[in-house]
């Protein structure tokens, strides 16, 4: 059986209150006695009343959503990054509207438009690409937007990642260190910032040493084209070393190493990844990798998202957080080398 939805008046009613007190009592960032609150919202519960967040949007102009738009969820790393944003946005009176897009598709813009529609007060692009023109348009609807662990030429685009070029020269010069020669490379999507940037530092660091990269293969950031890369590379010359851009494909890289080509890691091939996801530390990997600063991006990202929307800030800014490596059994460790 349906009935009238209950309004802010008849809860101002019960509680003895203006209409305004109710208003303020459930507007996050407005002031409300803590006697009034609790008296308002002890007369909402009684009534059954839930406040309309959208038609007080389209009062104020502001929804307090931000929308995120991701390319994939598979990769562990991102499920833990929404997680850490959405909690840091909860604890400032915002909340996550989550949409995927497929980069390899071309349907990032289209999704970015409908997140518009949702009238959202910022948008954060975490692993994806957007075009100059969508960017523009996101800069017309007044609406911010920051990249989160991917970056683009577009100077006015803010931008939070790791410092890839250094996490990549820190892994060519622990394999060196480690008396590796033939060192080879699994690389994720050619056309993304943090391949680009991982493999730069990693090929420098390499040059700088005088030791030629021995062998080179794509797995698209998918566990599948992972395998069939380490397959290729270890057919004809087999490589005593490997850095794959990223951990969810190293973890795949790896089995296809032990348990179908037959080789030992670290005894045959030594093994590192980038980002430090969960399973990285399980037993049956122990994989050795980047840490990705995930706690300390998240906590930039907000920082800089919120100041736009809220302070109006139009700066932008790059920011590249340093990750340390994170030393377990995948690969031979240097002597002198803190594990």
């Amino acid at each position: 059986m349906s009935r009238n939805r209950v309004t802010s008046a008849e809860v101002a009613k019960r509680a003895g209150v203006s209409q305004s007190a109710v208003s303020r009592t459930f507007t996050p960032g407005a002031s409300a006695s803590p006697k009034t609150a609790e008296k308002v919202r002890r007369a909402a519960t009684e009534l059954g009343y839930r406040p309309n967040v959208l038609a007080r949007a389209m009062v104020s102009g502001k929804s307090r959503i931000i929308g995120l738009v991701v390319a994939y969820l598979e990769n562990q790393f991102y499920p833990q990054a929404l997680e850490k944003l959405s909690t840091q946005l909860q604890q400032r009176g915002y909340h996550l509207l989550i949409f995927t897009a497929d980069q390899a598709m071309g349907n990032v813009d289209q999704v970015v438009e409908e997140i518009l529609d949702y009238q959202v007060d910022g948008i954060i692009a975490a692993s994806v690409d957007m075009s100059s023109n969508l960017a523009k348009r996101c800069r017309a609807a007044g609406v911010p937007m920051v990249l989160f662990n991917r970056s683009q030429d577009d100077p006015t685009m803010s931008a939070v990642t790791s410092d890839n070029h250094a996490g990549g020269r820190k892994v060519a010069e622990f394999l060196l260190a480690g008396g590796h020669r033939k060192i080879a490379h699994i690389a994720g999507w050619d056309e993304t910032s943090t391949q680009r940037d991982r493999e730069a530092g990693f090929v420098a660091a390499l040059t700088a040493a005088g030791v030629p990269l021995h062998a080179r293969g794509s797995g698209d950031f998918t566990m599948e084209k992972a395998a069939e890369a380490a397959r290729a590379i270890c057919a004809a010359d087999p490589p005593d070393a490997i850095f794959v851009t990223n951990d969810h494909m190293a973890l795949a890289v790896m089995d296809t190493l032990r348990f179908e080509l037959g080789l030992d890691v670290p005894g045959d091939v030594s093994v590192v990844g980038y980002d430090d996801v969960p399973a990285a530390s399980w037993p049956s990997y122990r994989l050795t990798t980047v840490r990705q600063p995930a706690n300390r991006m998240v906590a930039k990202t907000v920082e800089i998202l919120l100041d736009q929307i809220e302070n109006a800030t139009a700066r932008t800014r790059r920011i590249a957080i340093d990750g340390p490596m994170i030393l377990r059994t995948s690969a031979r460790i240097p002597k002198g080398w803190n594990t």
